[in-house]
């Protein structure tokens, strides 16, 4: 439990601000004299109470103890900090910026940190084979065009996830969460005694698959399990995990530097995650939206909005995938870099641009989605372009600048999949979306390695490639609708309670 005290002297209208229940993170109740306790927020105990001593002066010496412990798991520690601060001070009509713009309580805490974690098994999971391709190549003597036809194969695995996914609109989310985190794990570990780069990829398109259908269900239940006010929010929150699993997969490629299968350690890292699973087994309920009477709606009369998502998420794959894949072969054969330095540049690089995850989670809660996603899309692109043709200090620029906006459109649009569906249909429809998100990342990825090795260098590839996402932000201007704030009943209908 923490505590926070707190000794000011204050005058009649300070005093009347600090006996006022809280309304920002905390929703507070009276306790007793003096004495209040949460009725709703993010923890799990709660207690304020004000020891106040009038003086001489007509003022009063007000001693105010706050004993809290917060309900969000394994990432409390993250919190503690800036919750200590805020509630040292007098409530305030809205919360401070870094918190939900609405408010979560204490189930939805729970349920965001446990999906916190697996998002990091996913980032790391998701990483692997991205980071590792060109050591491995070098290995196997595969060059620009093998490595981006492995990639795109890679990502096939894709079909796995739409049948684990669908799944999870008729067993729950929980099942296929837990089970696809463990098998990716697994799955990926089979990386390490790969004798070809056949071998590899075979494998990884295995591991991939269950790691796409993490992805897709996390954000599932992030979605039925947060308030309408805050979903944006969650799924930057889980970005930023998913950042903080792939910048492990990066910070470990020095070992690729041990010597020619050096990489081969990387796959066996996954092995360490196989206890924090059972933890989050304990932790993690069904969700409240799967286990409430919901109508068994057909895929037919959501046509429109699917296909919207699906070509969405393959235009802008073309681009990302690459860019991802190739970004670390720009840097070795183009910069010079070697893996410990590759990996010192995309945790220098990404650890600031995380700050484009947050603002962009905020603003797509609290102005919408459709203007942020289209704008971080546009410019994001265009500084990523930037980076493949720079050099010097200047490549560093472009890349903190490129990732930072592009970031900012991934709470703003990676909303929309779990928000436009009803629940009967959220799993299959992703899965779906995942697909052909997955597709065009296979596209972009022979298409990049082919035009690389066509014009001798990797930027004019990437710049051809980058019409994709700038079709995308003309899709989201003028076709997708506006979610901000809505819930998913009031967005699906079907959703709805009967009367």
């Amino acid at each position: 439990m923490t505590r926070v005290v707190t000794r000011v002297t204050v005058d009649d209208d300070g005093l009347a601000a600090l006996l006022r229940s809280r309304t920002d993170l905390v929703l507070e109740r009276a306790a007793g004299d003096r004495c209040f306790e949460a009725a709703e927020g993010p923890v799990g105990t709660y207690r304020r109470t004000l020891d106040v001593e009038p003086d001489d002066h007509g003022r009063f010496a007000v001693t105010q103890t706050v004993e809290f412990t917060l309900a969000v798991s394994y990432f409390w520690w993250l919190f503690v900090w800036p919750f200590k601060r805020a509630l040292a001070r007098p409530g305030r009509p809205k919360p401070p910026w870094w918190a939900p713009p609405a408010r979560l309580d204490t189930r939805a805490a729970s349920v965001l940190g446990t999906l916190g974690l697996l998002a990091v098994v996913f980032g790391y999971l998701n990483t692997l084979f991205t980071q590792t391709i060109s050591f491995a190549g070098d290995e196997f003597g595969a060059g620009n065009s093998a490595q981006g036809v492995a990639g795109a194969v890679v990502r096939v695995g894709g079909l796995i996830a739409v049948v684990i996914v669908t799944t999870a609109d008729r067993r729950g989310r929980r099942t296929v969460l837990l089970r696809s985190a463990l098998a990716g794990c697994a799955l990926s570990v089979t990386g390490a005694l790969a004798p070809s780069l056949p071998w590899l990829t075979g494998s990884q398109m295995l591991a991939r698959g269950f790691a796409t259908a993490l992805l897709v269900v996390v954000a599932i239940v992030a979605a039925e399990e947060t308030p309408a006010g805050s979903r944006a929010y969650a799924v930057s929150l889980l970005a930023m995990a998913g950042g903080l699993g792939a910048g492990v997969c990066v910070l470990s490629l020095r070992l690729a530097d041990l010597g020619t299968r050096g990489w081969r350690l990387l796959y066996v890292i996954p092995l360490v995650a196989l206890p924090a699973l059972a933890g989050a087994g304990r932790r993690l309920p069904e969700t409240r939206r799967f286990v409430a009477r919901h109508e068994q709606a057909p895929m037919a009369g959501h046509g429109g909005r699917l296909w919207l998502l699906a070509v969405s998420g393959l235009l802008t794959n073309l681009f990302i995938a690459p860019q991802s894949q190739f970004g670390n072969r720009f840097l070795r054969t183009e910069q010079g870099f070697s893996g410990a330095g590759i990996g010192f540049f995309s945790v220098a690089t990404g650890t600031p641009a995380g700050i484009g995850i947050v603002v962009g989670g905020r603003l797509a809660d609290v102005r919408g989605r459709r203007v942020v996603g289209a704008v971080a899309l546009v410019l994001g692109s265009l500084c990523t372009v930037k980076f493949f043709f720079a050099t010097g200090w200047s490549v560093w620029f472009w890349a903190v600048l490129g990732t930072a906006i592009t970031d900012a459109s991934i709470p703003a649009l990676g909303v929309y999949g779990p928000e436009l569906f009803p629940t009967s249909l959220r799993g299959r429809a992703n899965g779906i979306v995942a697909v052909t998100s997955l597709a065009g990342s296979a596209v972009g990825l022979i298409v990049a390695g082919v035009l690389s090795d066509s014009f001798g260098r990797i930027g004019p590839a990437m710049a051809i490639l980058a019409v994709g996402p700038l079709l995308v932000a003309v899709l989201v201007l003028t076709l997708y609708p506006e979610t901000a704030g809505r819930e998913l009943e009031d967005i699906n209908p079907e959703d709805r309670p009967p009367p």
